[in-house]
């Protein structure tokens, strides 16, 4: 007989349950990545639709100085060619820098706003169709947007109506993902798996730079098209595949495992304790019997199927059986009931400031490089993805250390203390050529998405399932948009506030971002002090998710 395969042992050394939870983990990180990539051509066609204004006006100087050399009679020519070929409109002004701050705003400012509502209505409705309609809808509305360059549409009401629906449906995910994990993955090294499973981001924010850099310069409406195309399907996926929680699966095997039609054998006793009659059934192989009695008087019926008799076994009593009801499922959580968990205030205004800083570079890193590093809007949008490499090293160092310490607050806030200073060296280094500017970019992405990995994660899994809950698990969804919801709102005002900055120089964007960062760690203050002077290092909560 051959040997088996060692690729065979391994896959036949795990059981099912872990084969499903493994499912479950890859599924929804796949899900939250097409998310993040359909977030990110926007910041990639922003420096594109800059580049093609700002060059046609220096080539139209140019020539208008020359020709007012030579020939004092062509002034008037440079002028039409620039009004003919300058960006794309209504972004061709100097206040492009407004008009694409207010279109960040208009999406973030809907998905903070509809955050709140989403985690509410997400605990009320299936989660998988839930998460399939957001994604299906996110897909044709990040399509719409690529059919403004294909259909020549310069109505800037257009594309802020696109993004404000867009960051309306997109608010479906996250409370969705974060449910689905937290119900599969209890306590054991959360932080960790939390940690992994959140690099999703930063992949995601990656293939949409890459995505939308490859068509930027050529076709940037296929820079939505594609990704749109790609939500839609993770969509289908999610409709066929995704399991919300482990008793589904259960409630499956126990359909299939059922008595069907299979042949059961009977036999029943009269008279026992009272009662007109007593059946014993036995399934066909199997040691698990079922019986139930019925009485003659109040004409009730009983049911138990974990009676363990020998198939022969002599007639002997059998006692009715007193069936009580379980209890009905735990109703949601209010919203003002979610605010009264300890330190769900502290943390959803820390991720507040926390989440402004991570958005602004999410929004505006590319413009920002291709200004101060003056590359072309392929090369910058290639670059600034280390920022998300070395935010998946930050998110999972996050983890692992909060894990270790049993400190989520006090981890979080040594991150942010090292964020502040970083920030201010990237700003004076990025000038100095792309070796300096790819080592910063690398740090500076650990520790500003690394305490904002930590809080969405495995802090909200904590306080969705703080003691206080009493063990209803159904305020995770809750608890989680809450947190996000709260952070979204810095989220919407970073990149707005950058917008409107940076017309002053990039100087006063860098001092917003390091102001945000400073007011992140003063909210922390509290619990890290709660933290050090507890004699037992654990993380936030002591009633966790229950290990399935």
């Amino acid at each position: 007989m051959a040997p088996i395969p060692p690729g065979i042992r391994l896959l036949v050394s795990f059981n099912r349950d872990q084969w499903y939870r493994a499912l479950t983990f890859i599924l929804t990180f796949l899900l939250y990545t097409s998310f993040h990539l359909s977030r990110k051509p926007i910041s990639i066609v922003k420096s594109e639709l800059h580049k093609n204004c700002s060059s046609v006006s220096e080539l139209a100087t140019i020539a208008s100085s020359s020709s007012s050399s030579s020939d004092s009679q062509q002034p008037s020519l440079p002028s039409l060619h620039t009004d003919m070929d300058c960006s794309w409109k209504p972004f061709d002004k100097n206040n492009y820098k407004q008009l694409l701050g207010a279109m960040d705003y208009s999406f973030l400012c809907a998905y903070a706003v509809g955050m709140y509502l989403s985690g509410i209505i997400g605990e009320r409705l299936p989660i998988r169709l839930y998460l399939t309609v957001g994604m299906l809808t996110s897909g044709l509305f990040t399509c719409l947007f690529g059919l403004g360059y294909v259909y020549n549409i310069h109505s800037l009401g257009f594309y802020i109506f696109v993004q404000v629906a867009n960051g309306l449906v997109q608010t479906t995910g996250w409370p969705s993902v974060v449910t689905c994990i937290g119900n599969w993955f209890g306590k054991g090294r959360r932080g960790l798996i939390m940690g992994l499973w959140n690099s999703h981001t930063s992949v995601g924010n990656i293939l949409g730079s890459l995505i939308a850099g490859y068509w930027v310069s050529s076709n940037w409406g296929l820079s939505f098209i594609v990704p749109g195309l790609i939500i839609a399907a993770m969509g289908v996926v999610c409709f066929l595949f995704l399991i919300e929680h482990p008793n589904d699966l259960k409630s499956m095997y126990a359909q299939n495992s059922s008595p069907g039609k299979s042949q059961v054998r009977t036999k029943n006793w009269n008279g026992v304790n009272g009662h007109a009659e007593v059946y014993l059934q036995y399934k066909n192989s199997k040691t698990q019997a079922y019986y139930y009695y019925e009485d003659s008087v109040q004409n009730r019926k009983s049911y138990d199927t974990e009676l363990l008799l020998p198939r022969d076994s002599v007639c002997v009593p059998v006692q009715p059986v007193v069936v009580v009801k379980s209890e009905s499922e735990p109703s949601a959580i209010s919203f003002i009931g979610a605010l009264r968990i300890p330190a769900i205030i502290e943390f959803s205004l820390c991720l507040l400031f926390a989440k402004l800083v991570s958005y602004t570079f999410l929004f505006w890193l590319p413009l920002y490089i291709t200004k101060a590093a003056h590359l072309d809007a392929k090369k910058a949008g290639d670059l600034s993805t280390l920022f998300d490499v070395g935010g998946i090293v930050g998110g999972i160092l996050a983890g692992v250390i909060s894990d270790k310490l049993g400190k989520r607050a006090t981890t979080c806030a040594v991150m942010l203390l090292l964020a502040a200073p970083t920030l201010y060296g990237f700003s004076m280094i990025s000038e100095f050529g792309q070796g300096p500017t790819i080592g910063m970019l690398l740090v500076c992405g650990g520790l500003v998405n690394g305490p904002y990995a930590l809080i969405t994660t495995a802090v909200s899994a904590d306080l969705g399932t703080h003691k206080s809950l009493k063990g209803n698990a159904r305020a995770l969804s809750t608890v989680t948009a809450i947190i996000d919801g709260t952070g979204s709102v810095g989220a919407a005002l970073g990149p707005l506030l950058a917008g409107l900055l940076s017309a002053g120089g990039w100087d006063q964007v860098f001092y917003m971002l390091m102001t945000a960062d400073f007011l992140a760690l003063v909210l922390l203050l509290r619990l890290v002090t709660k933290e050090l002077s507890s004699t037992k290092s654990r993380p936030i909560s002591t009633v966790e998710l229950k290990e399935h």
